[in-house]
């Protein structure tokens, strides 16, 4: 298992050295980027003299509203050094293109070979990757580089198709895979249902993105837990981001994602952009080091998380990344309870008669927040109604609005014909 150095470091050096790094950040961004060196001015900020990464604090934060509505104007290269050009989901809004130079892409590269190492994965490891490469889509492509450098094997297998993910898994003996987690369910399902023996294949581990599988104690979500009830399979979980292009990735303890700081600076903040202690949450705010195209500079990426300082068993002293809690833009008012989606899905996930989901939150007439969740269901029974309603009542204390619909055509609803990946909440808020 490879650990970088400065990951081995006590904390106080890897802060050390991190505040090292910024100077050449700052006039970077100052002689390249207009977005940054408006706001230097703007706020009549002399860089040189933050130098401590409290320091930091005395520049405004980045929002996803600036990278919006100002999107060229955070390009720091000349367009000829582009070599590819990347798009974010648009989950919060807008999409938002990022230029990657070929520094950018080595870059990626070595983010996610020190990643997948931090999984336990070898060079004797073959991954199969159940996530797009095109539509622009950072992920796909950083795993790939990442694999590659690290000398694993791939399988590029995209997204859905179970038939063919097990067709490739019995024929080249994958010894792990790469996808949204809620998609395993689908895979065990398939193949109990077409006599596949897939609690003895080759697959021993599972990367998992873009969705948690672990609750605020590290604990196994239900999510994480019906996955391994079935299939004994380790389950890493990642948390990443295109405008970051770095992941913090669990190790074998399963204790959190790990901070690379040699690729990114992290903060923590509250509502008011002020630092919250360890033990409280807040908003992941990254500043990303190495990054030529489009740097960031206390970027807030609109996640919810805890942090941890303790020192990790497997040998790395950084920072740890809990599970999302929810994405601030995200939160619901409902019926008098504070709610975000993840607390919505482990609630529906827990049943068995629910195949798949969609939640849309709406603005009522009476301009408060309303929840329908459209559950796809073998059968719509007035049992299935009163078991789900029963079940958010004793969870959540709130009962939404419920409509059922055929599973095959909430997976429509939920993969359409432009996205990347499922779609599983739909914001129709009055904002």
């Amino acid at each position: 298992m490879f650990i970088p150095e400065i990951e081995k470091k006590p904390l106080h050096e890897i802060k050390k050295y991190q505040e090292s790094r910024l100077p050449e950040l700052l006039e970077y961004l100052n002689a390249r980027s207009k977005f940054y060196r408006e706001l230097f001015l703007k706020n009549n900020i002399d860089i040189r003299k933050i130098k401590t990464l409290e320091d930091l604090t005395q520049i405004p934060v980045t929002t996803k509203t600036d990278l919006q509505e100002r999107n060229d104007d955070f390009l720091c290269v000349d367009k000829s050094k582009i070599v590819d050009f990347i798009t974010t989901s648009g989950t919060l809004g807008a999409p938002v293109t990022f230029a990657m130079t070929d520094s950018d892409l080595d870059r990626l590269a070595y983010n996610e070979y020190i990643s997948f190492s931090c999984a336990d994965t070898t060079e004797d490891d073959i991954f199969q990757l159940m996530v797009t490469m095109d539509k622009r889509f950072m992920a796909g492509l950083a795993y790939f580089l990442g694999l590659r450098k690290l000398g694993a094997g791939v399988i590029r297998t995209g997204p859905g198709l179970q038939e063919m993910q097990f067709e490739s898994i019995q024929r080249l003996s994958p010894t792990g895979i790469v996808t949204v987690p809620s998609f395993i369910p689908k895979l065990i399902h398939y193949a109990e249902e077409n006599g596949i023996d897939y609690r003895n294949s080759s697959v021993k581990k599972a990367v998992c993105i873009g969705e948690p599988i672990r609750n605020v104690d590290f604990s196994l979500n239900t999510l994480g837990k019906k996955i391994t009830e079935k299939w004994d399979i380790k389950l890493y979980s990642t948390y990443a981001s295109t405008e970051m292009g770095t992941a913090f990735t669990e190790c074998r303890e399963g204790k959190g994602g790990h901070h690379h700081p040699e690729m990114i600076i992290v903060e923590f903040l509250d509502e008011n952009d002020r630092p919250v202690g360890e033990g409280e949450p807040g908003e992941v705010t990254v500043t990303t080091l190495g990054v030529e195209g489009m740097p960031l500079l206390r970027f807030k990426t609109g996640d919810i998380c805890y942090h941890h300082t303790e020192p990790c068993t497997c040998g790395r002293n950084t920072i740890r990344l809990g599970p999302v809690i929810g994405r601030k833009q995200q939160m619901i008012k409902f019926k008098g309870t504070t709610l975000y989606p993840p607390a919505i899905y482990d609630v529906l996930n827990e049943m068995d008669c629910v195949e798949n989901y969609i939640i849309e939150v709406y603005t009522n007439k009476l301009g408060t927040d309303e929840i329908l969740i459209k559950v796809g269901c073998k059968a719509k029974m007035a049992a299935n109604e009163w078991e789900i309603k029963e079940h958010f009542r004793a969870k959540l204390r709130v009962t939404p609005q419920i409509e059922f619909l055929r599973p095959d055509v909430i997976f429509q609803l939920q993969m359409p014909s432009n996205t990347r990946k499922p779609i599983i909440f739909i914001d129709k808020r009055n904002n």
